[in-house]
């Protein structure tokens, strides 16, 4: 198969944006590298976009918004089918862009940041076919409407993830919308694009301009034809993101930072507990906002935690992410290892307890951005590895002597996005669950659910995105008083 890269230089896409359904040079001729996070190599270059070309993109937008907010639900729900069934189609090829461009194992990317991608659009597209958009109350008809032009921007840990979670929603609801990818993971959403257009999606339906937070960012935030920003990134990014939009007072959806907990109670399958811990932890090599990156034990079983999730870290695989036996690549650019890097260190300063991994790159390994999946145990709360994100494998083990001081060891921090309780007993399982400060809880890890609403609390965001929920938040609620007399 044509490579990722190959294939949209061959197009001519890594130097256009795409507006108006069609491939456009940008005003500037700024450029970037995209760097191998498997080599350090610089890949291809890319187009950044500025202020002139966000303006484009909202205009298109704008002038698309009539019509398509007017189509009916069933109308967008068979361009929504469409693009799933080219997403599944092209599934081989995504999967290779994302190992290229970010590091994804390929053997993960087939497994889940793909087909789990596709499946927000399935969903939106099933939601869509099902929603009441006006309901009646008394006399009174409550109607849900397209907010109208909405702006995205997405992050470089799970690309292509992140983009249909808030694209298949946003169109479904009848909004069109201006896309901002990361331009350090900018592959797929290039490849992505190219899936709207062969689907059919009308002209300014969906836009994409690539460029940074502070150029293209900021200009989409603070546009007053914008009516809604949604971003998925770090909270510094939410808060600057929140700050442009404030003038204009438009919607602000965030879905930020995590410090997730996780809480092993002490009925729970400590060898399943653990080991599914650990691998959660370090999915996608650590780099997921909601990883459960503080597993909180009883401290009469540390020492059996701790060699549990040594040997769960020991089954793991570094490598190259085309190797199929590698089950975690490498980190996704080089600013990522450095913080990593950073925070090993920071917790060997502190003196928590190293019992696997450490700083540099595994053995065999000179250059690229691969780190070694690190494990911390006796950590205090208030050390810096158990309060900031670090957005890497590294696992704070934090033992309680209670099940009061396990709650208020969860909820010892800034974020509240994700969090998971271990435990035999349904009841208090539940009802830990039930006082963790957390948009979503995770009970003796389920299967991953579409239709879960997911967002933060506190520093973590706010609004929410997939299922019903995260429709919802591409609309306005209008009500008409009379309109059933």
């Amino acid at each position: 198969m044509t490579s990722p890269v190959h294939r949209l230089m061959q197009a001519g896409r890594l130097d256009r944006f795409f507006i108006d359904g069609e491939w456009v040079a940008p005003e500037g001729a700024d450029r970037i590298a995209v760097i191998s996070p498997s080599t350090e190599d610089a890949l291809c270059e890319i187009a950044l976009g500025n202020k002139s070309d966000a303006e484009r993109a909202i205009l298109a937008a704008r002038r698309a918004f009539e019509g398509w907010s007017t189509t009916s639900p069933q109308e967008r729900a068979t361009l929504l089918d469409r693009v799933h069934a080219l997403m599944l189609e092209r599934a081989e090829l995504f999967a290779a862009a994302l190992a290229t461009e970010m590091g994804a194992p390929i053997t993960y990317a087939r497994a889940a940041h793909v087909p789990l991608a596709a499946e927000h659009i399935r969903v939106a597209r099933d939601n869509l076919t099902s929603y009441a958009f006006r309901t009646q109350r008394g006399t009174t008809a409550i109607v849900r409407e397209p907010i109208g032009v909405c702006a995205l921007i997405t992050p470089w840990n799970w690309p292509i993830y992140q983009i249909t979670a808030k694209v298949g929603p946003a169109l479904a609801a009848g909004c069109t919308v201006v896309l901002k990818p990361s331009e350090l993971s900018p592959l797929s959403a290039l490849l992505f694009a190219d899936v709207i257009a062969d689907a059919g999606i009308p002209a300014g339906v969906f836009n994409l301009v690539s460029g940074t937070g502070a150029e293209v960012g900021t200009a989409l935030a603070s546009h007053p034809q914008v009516d809604m920003v949604s971003i998925t990134g770090s909270t510094r990014a939410g808060v600057l993101v929140a700050q442009a939009a404030a003038p204009t007072v438009k919607r602000v959806a965030q879905e930020l930072g995590g410090k997730s907990p996780n809480v092993v109670l002490p009925d729970a399958d400590l060898p399943r507990a653990v080991s599914s811990g650990v691998a959660a932890a370090f999915r996608n090599m650590g780099q997921s906002c909601s990883a459960p990156t503080r597993m909180i034990v009883p401290r009469s079983l540390l020492s059996q935690v701790e060699a549990l999730a040594a040997a769960a870290t020991e089954q793991m695989i570094v490598g190259d992410p085309f190797d199929e036996a590698t089950t975690h690549g490498p980190l996704a650019n080089r600013a990522q290892f450095r913080r990593v890097q950073e925070m090993i260190e920071a917790g060997i300063d502190e003196q928590a307890r190293l019992i696997v991994g450490g700083p540099g790159r595994p053995a065999g390994f000179s250059n690229g951005f691969y780190a070694r999946p690190s494990i911390f145990s006796d950590v205090r709360t208030d050390m810096r590895i158990a309060q900031e994100e670090i957005f890497g494998p590294v696992l704070a083990i934090l033992p309680y002597d209670s099940v009061e001081e396990a709650i208020a060891i969860a909820n010892d921090t800034v974020y509240g996005l994700g969090a998971h309780v271990q435990g035999a007993d349904k009841t208090l399982a539940r009802a830990v669950a039930a006082r963790i400060q957390s948009g979503q809880v995770h009970l003796n890890y389920p299967a991953w659910d579409p239709q879960a609403p997911f967002g933060g609390y506190k520093q973590s965001g706010n609004g929410r995105e997939y299922g019903v929920e995260g429709m919802e938040e591409y609309m306005e609620v209008k009500s008409i008083l009379g309109f059933y007399d």
